[in-house]
């Protein structure tokens, strides 16, 4: 038993590159209707076409910095007004920024949390009423950092423990009127940086988690239907071997 998502409504976080470019394909795929948030609108554009011309769906691109609760709430609100509904919210924007707490400077610090933790936030508290409405998911991007101690970068972990911990209880609080999952990879090879060189570089094929595995989880997840997926870890196959 599993919800058929076709001619159903995302709003996706982050969309203009990575897990959330390879998430809006997936669902696209399915026949879902995506409407693609974050700042880089001509990234935004292009995939919004690219989507469209693949797949029978309409899109919606709504530039938007997470960390503006009044944009947030414009995201929330054209997508409503364009598509009447929202079925799922895809909260995937996140970024990381220095790593030693020394060496961390007030202005980084800020960013990241005001990105991982408020936009989160702001992006759930936006789209809750609708996602009640429709009965529908909300997804958690969230991380192995989020479970694990990350001794090299303390504070984008401790953003991702905060929304693992948010989502799990914002589940007992919803009682399952939407269905909340958090999605847990290990290192993605995408533009994502931790400092220095990308995931994208630094990882050949094999060595790490493709952002078309993470998509694919997530729509596994909006599809969970009376049941829900709490919670989903894609790792690499050797990500253990460390601690041994």
């Amino acid at each position: 038993m599993t919800r058929d998502i076709d001619g159903s409504v995302a709003i996706v976080t982050g969309a203009s590159a990575g897990i959330g470019s390879a998430t809006a394909r997936a669902l696209a795929a399915e026949g879902v209707h995506v409407v693609l948030a974050a700042r880089r609108e001509e990234r935004l554009d292009e995939l919004a076409a690219d989507v469209e011309s693949k797949y029978d769906v309409e899109t919606l691109t709504v530039p938007t910095d997470v960390r503006d609760e009044d944009a947030v709430d414009a995201l929330v609100d054209a997508t409503v007004e364009r598509f009447g509904r929202l079925d799922l919210l895809v909260n995937n924007a996140g970024l990381a920024r220095g790593s030693a707490v020394e060496d961390l400077t007030t202005e980084e610090y800020r960013t990241m949390m005001d990105t991982n933790v408020d936009g989160m936030f702001f992006a759930t508290r936006a789209a809750l009423p609708h996602l009640r409405e429709s009965g529908g998911t909300c997804v958690f991007v969230g991380s192995f950092a989020g479970q694990y101690p990350r001794p090299f970068n303390p504070v984008y972990a401790a953003s991702k423990w905060w929304t693992r911990g948010f989502a799990l209880s914002l589940a007992g609080q919803l009682e399952g009127e939407v269905a909340v999952t958090v999605v847990n990879p290990a290192a993605v090879r995408t533009e994502f940086s931790a400092g220095g060189e990308t995931f994208e570089e630094r990882y050949d094929h094999g060595e790490a988690v493709e952002p078309e595995e993470i998509a694919e989880a997530i729509v596994y997840a909006a599809r969970q239907s009376p049941s829900m997926a709490a919670e989903i870890d894609l790792y690499n196959r050797d990500k253990f071997t460390q601690f041994s």
